[in-house]
C-alpha cells in the first residue's frame, strides 16, 4: 500500500512538472507573465492562473478595484442600529483569491522578501496564536493582490522592499514603482 501511495505521488509530481513546463513554454514571451514570475511565491502555474482568472490586469485603475474583484475587500453587515463584524466580503473570484492565498503562503516560506517581513511583524506579538497567523496570511494575500496588478500595470520589476525615493523622483511602494503625487 505504501509503495502505491509513493508511486501515485511521483506520478502527480511528474504531471505537475509537465503542466509547469507547458505553461512556461506558452507564456514565455508575455511581458505580464515575466513580471509576475519575479514576485516571490509566484511560479508558472500561479502566474498562469492569475492571468487566466484576472484577465487584463491593466484595466484596474486602483488596487482596491482588484481587491474587490478577488473578494478580498472588507465589508460590514448592517441593519438599522445593528452593525456586524467587519469581514472579508468573499464576493469575488474564488479561484483568484485561493491562488493569491497559495502564493502568499509560498512567499512567507521563502528567505528574504517583503511578504515574509510583513508576516513576521504581524505575528511578532504571539507566534503560536493560530487566529493571528490566519489574519497575517490574509494580510499577505491582500498585499499580494495589491502588488500583482501594480507590477503588471507599471511594467516595472518587483522590488522586494520599500526603498523610499529613488533617482529620477519616483517613489517605490509595495514592490512596484509609481510616480510621486503633486
Amino acid at each position: 500500500m505504501f509503495r502505491m501511495v509513493i508511486a501515485e505521488a511521483r506520478s502527480l509530481i511528474r504531471q505537475r512538472n509537465e503542466i509547469e513546463d507547458m505553461a512556461d513554454a506558452m507564456l514565455r514571451d508575455s511581458a505580464d507573465y515575466k513580471a509576475l514570475r519575479k514576485v516571490p511565491g509566484i511560479g508558472p502555474v500561479i502566474a498562469l492562473t492569475i492571468l487566466a482568472e484576472g484577465g487584463d490586469l491593466g484595466r484596474f485603475r486602483h488596487p482596491r478595484q482588484f481587491l474587490k474583484f478577488c473578494g478580498l475587500d472588507l465589508s460590514t453587515q448592517q441593519s438599522g442600529q445593528h452593525r456586524g463584524q467587519t469581514r472579508l466580503s468573499k464576493f469575488g473570484n474564488a479561484r483568484l483569491r485561493r491562488t493569491l492565498w497559495i502564493a502568499g503562503q509560498v512567499a512567507i516560506r521563502q528567505r528574504e522578501n517583503g511578504f515574509r517581513h510583513k508576516f513576521e511583524r504581524y505575528i511578532a506579538k504571539d507566534r503560536d496564536n493560530p487566529d493571528l497567523r490566519r489574519k497575517a496570511l490574509t494580510a499577505i494575500t491582500a498585499k499580494m493582490a495589491r502588488v500583482v496588478p501594480a507590477i503588471v500595470k507599471s511594467g516595472s520589476d518587483y522590488r522586494p522592499f520599500v526603498e523610499g525615493r529613488v533617482p529620477g523622483g519616483r517613489i517605490s511602494f509595495c514592490g512596484a514603482v509609481r510616480a510621486p503625487k503633486g
